[in-house]
């Protein structure tokens, strides 16, 4: 918290927990450093919020790069994968070390919180004017919340971090008994200062030191994230039923009696026999799986 200014903020830093999602498919490093982007962009989003589930940014296109998903949950845990084609993607444009999503054909953002109970809420996030992942999340709070944004985000091999600021209403510079009414927009240029270089070297507690120490930061405890997958035996047997027996039946003759789904985040492998299948194809109906990845 910007105690002078009234802004409130959020600051991710990932290490291990994103060296280990970046660590499973060997990514173009423009993707690589996009796709770390996003997963600390998702841990952004779930700073300010108080929710039980998850909370996912879903880029789909038809171009070089079809998926890239990021997820946080309510526990700390953080999870991402890309899906592309490699010969397109290194025809496509980028900017300095990032994919250009903009330019991507047919694209798409998606923001989902995911609740246990209250079952899935979903923003579509419009990228047509945009040129960087950055701004089309600025641009969704602006329009969602009617309330503005400052968003940094930057990734390399090592690290992913971001850093989200936000105008508490009615503090700072905006009540209207107040005084002080450059304060966000002071607060936007001292970020503006702020290179990716220096995020992805710079320890938290120093980085708000240099930038805000004037404002007066206010830190809170800081909130563990590490990697984690949702997988489970039980949601693959769902898929499975989901196919229908003559899809399953037929999977267990194109592999010699023997299905293998393994997990594209974490890559643990689930194997079902000819009497795995037919027990839970025998089972109680299960709902179509979703379409989206959960």
């Amino acid at each position: 918290m910007l105690e002078k200014a009234g802004v409130r903020g959020v600051l991710v830093r990932l290490g291990h927990s994103w060296q280990e999602i970046s660590s499973r498919v060997e990514y173009p490093e423009a993707l690589r450093n996009t796709l770390g982007e996003a997963v600390a962009a998702s841990a952004l989003l779930t700073g300010n919020i108080k929710f039980e589930g998850s909370l996912s940014l879903e880029f789909k296109s038809q171009g070089a790069v079809r998926l890239l998903f990021a997820e946080t949950t309510d526990k700390g845990r953080v999870r991402g994968l890309a899906r592309f084609n490699a010969e397109a993607l290194r025809d496509a444009k980028t900017l300095g070390d990032k994919v250009d999503l903009v330019s991507l054909d047919e694209a798409m953002l998606a923001i989902t919180v995911g609740h246990a109970e209250k079952g899935r809420y979903q923003g579509v996030v419009t990228l047509d004017d945009t040129s960087s992942l950055r701004d089309a999340l600025e641009g969704y709070f602006e329009r969602s919340e009617q309330l503005p944004a400052r968003i940094l985000l930057a990734a390399d091999g090592e690290h992913a971090v971001g850093l989200m600021l936000q105008p508490v209403p009615g503090e700072g510079g905006h009540s209207a008994a107040d005084a002080d009414d450059d304060a966000w927009e002071r607060v936007g240029h001292l970020t503006a200062t702020l290179g990716a270089q220096e995020m992805l070297s710079t320890r938290p507690e120093e980085l708000m030191y240099r930038l805000f120490h004037e404002e007066g930061v206010l830190v809170y405890d800081p909130r563990p994230l590490a990697f984690g997958c949702t997988c489970s035996r039980e949601r693959v047997e769902g898929m499975l039923r989901a196919l229908g027996r003559e899809e399953v039946e037929a999977a267990l003759k194109d592999r010699d009696g023997e299905i293998e789904v393994i997990c594209e985040f974490c890559a643990t492998r689930y194997a079902f026999d000819r009497v795995d299948a037919e027990q839970l194809l025998a089972g109680p109906d299960t709902p179509p799986a979703p379409q989206t990845l959960q």
